[in-house]
């Protein structure tokens, strides 16, 4: 491709949605070959929403006694930051290729970016989600006093662009994640949307996500 028709990463950013439920390590595969092209101006940042088969995957944090049930899934070797997470039908998985050498080369503020744009998004359905010190992700406290986790965040970057990214439960099976300790915390649970009473579709949450992210990143156009 010559240099005069390459994208550049302050175009529109590709927004791609999965409706089939997403083969781990294909996607994963996916996720590094269109990262390597966003880093040679070869292809167009992109937003991927998607869910997957029942899976955990580990960070390169994750500590082996933190996989309490090692034969319930599949488990995957994810090489993004963060420990164990599960992966289910029912959660949005929302992965992340961004150019962050047009963005100001700012890890911390680009995490923050997400935690923004999951707790934005999280308001539009009466779900107050907040950030939480020493813990990664986004937590919401319930009914009785307790705190629960509603998103995840994990990510890595390579020359500068990310991949991997975000994860919001909206109605997985919650008793999946009994097989790890999500993240090394063990003193909180997880939630989802349904769990706190919302009745939310994934269409309604893509469509929260998208104008969302639109107002903390940058414009989007539907990929073909």
């Amino acid at each position: 491709m010559s240099k005069t028709s390459k994208i550049y990463a302050s175009d529109r950013v590709e927004w791609r949605i999965s409706d089939a439920l997403e083969a781990y390590p294909e996607a994963a595969a996916y996720m590094e070959n269109r990262a390597k092209a966003i880093a040679a101006q070869d292809a167009a940042e992109q937003i991927w929403l998607l869910e997957h088969p029942p899976l955990y995957s580990a960070g390169t944090s994750a500590k082996k006694t933190d996989l309490v049930e090692p034969d319930r899934f599949d488990v995957f070797e994810s090489g993004r930051g963060g420990q164990y997470t599960y992966h289910g039908p029912g959660q949005r998985v929302g992965y992340v290729m961004l150019d962050l050498r047009t963005r100001g080369r700012d890890v911390a503020a680009f995490v923050r970016g997400l935690e923004q744009w999951i707790i934005d998004t999280l308001a539009e359905f009466d779900v107050t989600a907040e950030r939480r010190c020493g813990r990664v992700g986004v937590w919401v406290v319930l009914p009785d006093g307790r705190e629960a986790k509603i998103a995840a965040i994990g990510v890595r970057l390579k020359k500068w662009v990310s991949f991997h990214g975000i994860s919001i439960n909206l109605n997985p099976d919650l008793s999946h994640f009994g097989g790890i300790i999500p993240c090394g915390i063990q003193e909180h649970g997880v939630t989802s949307l349904q769990d706190l009473g919302k009745t939310v579709s994934m269409d309604d949450l893509d469509k929260a996500l998208k104008s969302n992210f639109e107002k903390i990143f940058a414009p989007t156009e539907i990929s073909a």
